[in-house]
């Protein structure tokens, strides 16, 4: 019998101990607490999303019913409902932001590059939105349209290490654009939008920190062309323009030169406009580059497939962002395992297995490998076998 520790164990093992101390300590986190820490909630969150319980209730009466081995998961408090729902309503959830948000950082460290960018020697981040549903009756304070409630989750995407790197929760009702107020651009990085972030002013303000940005041109866009650079014949590349703006107010908002880059899919046949303040790149680069902006929906899709993100423990404002952002952790935790342990399965096979196996003591090595699994040859399910090699 293996007395290791649990699957569970190991993998909030992963999580950075200090910073989480020092959050709750700065949130005052752990104060008038009797039964419920919030290492105990967090723990107790984190087994929710890797088991896909779907409320609260349910989650307490599988934690319940586990007895003494919730203390070999390092979860030491008396798990009630009650007292669970309290701690997502009212315990800062800045606490776990802020744990994620270090846990982030470690990870951009450790996880390997996509190949595609990895020679280019720059941060290369994509920003977008998901909108969640909510029931207007239960969350009053999210009003999205008459008789619809929704929050909408702005995240900023790391593309070289496919993990989130910042996230604002708001009303169903705020604008993509209000996201690029939100953060200090990095000089030098790539930011890559669709088309509904072309705002000229906001744009402006990310060419004049030093920043590139790569989206897409609207089709009502006035342009006048400063120069039209070679293209190779027959390519990908129909025109690489360098253009400046005519129209009455885009020219003041936006008064530098920008590229204008027009790009036929190979394999879909479909015509693409970007438009960017680099100069410099090659236009194939600056295809690819949008290109990637793609795993940014695919991470939105496999958060609302995979974790429980649609429904909440919780109606109130702190505990949808509680939610959602130990949501991110366990993202960001599985990804870790997975370049920690070496495993070949994708994010979506490892957190099926650990869905069922979270309980176990089985070697990390052994759980995932596939090897030991023999398949019989014998025809006869009834006939046993002679000899057992």
């Amino acid at each position: 019998m293996n007395q290791g520790r649990t699957v569970f164990a190991e993998l909030v093992e992963l999580l950075p101990r200090k910073a989480f101390d020092l959050a709750v300590r700065r949130y005052n986190g752990n104060r008038r607490v009797r039964a419920l820490s919030c290492m105990d909630q967090l723990l107790c969150m984190i087994f929710a999303q890797l088991t896909t319980r779907s409320s609260l209730r349910e989650t307490v009466t599988c934690l319940q019913a586990m007895g003494a081995r919730r203390y070999h998961c390092g979860i030491r408090g008396i798990i009630a409902r009650s007292t669970l729902a309290d701690a997502n309503e009212q315990r800062n959830y800045r606490i776990f932001q802020d744990l994620a948000l270090n846990l982030i950082a470690r990870a951009r460290v450790d996880l390997p590059v996509d190949r595609d960018l990895a020679r280019l020697q720059a941060n290369i981040y994509a920003l977008d939105s998901t909108t969640i549903d909510l029931c207007l009756k239960l969350f009053p304070w999210a009003v999205f349209r008459r008789y619809q409630a929704a929050v909408k989750a702005h995240t900023l995407f790391d593309l070289h290490t496919g993990i989130p790197v910042f996230m604002r929760v708001t009303h169903g009702k705020t604008h993509d654009l209000w996201m690029l107020d939100q953060f200090i651009a990095q000089s030098g990085a790539f930011y890559v939008v669709d088309r509904g972030y072309c705002d000229f002013a906001r744009l402006y303000r990310l060419h004049t920190t030093g920043a590139f940005f790569i989206t897409r041109a609207k089709r009502t866009m006035n342009f006048g062309v400063g120069q039209r650079l070679a293209v190779p014949q027959g390519g990908t590349i129909s025109s690489d323009w360098l253009i400046r703006l005519r129209g009455p107010m885009s020219r003041k908002l936006y008064p530098d030169t920008m590229r204008r880059v027009r790009y036929t899919d190979p394999d879909t046949g479909k015509r693409f406009t970007f438009i960017t303040n680099n100069l410099i790149l090659d236009p194939l680069t600056i295809a690819l580059r949008y290109r990637k902006r793609w795993q940014i929906e695919l991470f939105f899709k496999w958060v609302k497939q995979h974790l429980h993100v649609k429904a909440f423990f919780g109606t109130s404002p702190n505990a949808v962002q509680t939610q959602l952002w130990i949501a991110v952790l366990v993202y960001v935790l599985v990804a870790e395992f997975k370049h920690r342990h070496q495993l070949p399965q994708p994010l979506n096979d490892i957190l099926q297995i650990l869905s069922v196996t979270i309980m176990q003591k089985t070697p990390i090595n052994e759980l995932f490998s596939s090897q030991g699994m023999r398949k019989s040859t014998t025809h006869d399910r009834n006939q046993l076998l002679l000899l057992d090699l």
